[in-house]
């Protein structure tokens, strides 16, 4: 049962879809943009179609996890790539590189939305997301982009709420974020670099690590993020000198553990240092 400010603000989430004709939604397949896709389907049922970017800043069990949920939502879903990794500006990895990324995405998704007949394209910008370093949220204004869990002001703990409430079983889903959010800023990215990072993190979710978990890509050093009342957990299932092993054959000369421990956004601190 949701309380009285939860029901009301899915009341408005619903009005948002209930106005309109058709949506297409910009679908990672992570649990905000989820949320969205399933509300747009119960309430506008084949009208709304989700879409998924792929591009090798994507971890493939992550499409394969997208194309999953959507299938057991019964929304219609399509694949399309993009090239992000083919403009300079994101490949140098600058501190407004999102916006580049989002950039890429919606000049994709919006002339496809026009085609095929969608009155406009919405993400899953939630209300938290507001709070932090997202240059991306400006190439998605630009674009005519509608967030409608920002809109009403649904915070990512609500997302997961409601997520449950609807029946979605991937509502504790961790959030996991393109894989070029592992370098800092300035360091390039590349295709081989994102298969390194996406490789070490896959070897770690294979082997039964659940929850959050980042690879932070340090030059050819690896460091391992995970929740800090974890880490002792971490080093009772994860058996170091095969972790080392496997990560040297991907590339990393070296490995470390952050005891500090996970912390969403941690890259932007040199921002927030920057402009001090």
């Amino acid at each position: 049962m949701l309380n009285v400010t939860l029901s009301n603000k899915l009341d408005r989430l619903r009005q948002i879809f209930n106005e309109s004709s058709e949506v297409l939604v910009a679908y990672s397949g992570g649990i905000d943009s989820t949320l969205v896709a399933k509300v747009a389907l119960d309430v506008l049922g084949n009208r709304a179609l989700a879409i998924t970017a792929n591009s090798p800043s994507l971890l493939p069990a992550d499409l394969t996890a997208a194309q999953v949920q959507a299938e057991f939502m019964g929304i219609k879903h399509q694949i399309v790539q993009t090239d992000e990794m083919n403009n300079p500006n994101y490949t140098s990895n600058p501190i407004n590189r999102c916006y580049f990324c989002k950039s890429e995405l919606h000049d994709t998704l919006k002339p496809l939305a026009q085609t095929m007949g969608y009155g406009y394209v919405v993400d899953g910008l939630n209300a938290d997301d507001l709070q932090d370093y997202r240059p991306g949220i400006k190439a998605a204004k630009e674009r005519g982009v509608r967030s409608p869990l920002a809109e009403v002001g649904i915070s990512k703990i609500e997302v997961r709420m409601l997520s449950q409430y609807l029946g979605l079983p991937w509502w504790d889903k961790p959030s996991q974020p393109c894989l070029s959010s592992r370098f800092p800023y300035g360091e390039e990215i590349t295709i081989e670099k994102l298969r390194r990072v996406g490789n070490a993190e896959q070897y770690l979710r294979d082997r039964g690590w659940k929850g959050d978990i980042r690879v932070r890509s340090m030059g050819d050093t690896a460091k391992i993020e995970v929740p800090s009342d974890r880490l002792n957990e971490f080093m009772s299932v994860i058996l170091i000198t095969d972790l080392t092993s496997a990560f040297r054959d991907y590339g990393f000369t070296s490995t470390m553990l952050d005891l500090e421990g996970f912390r969403s956004g941690k890259l932007n601190d040199d921002i927030k240092v920057m402009n001090l």
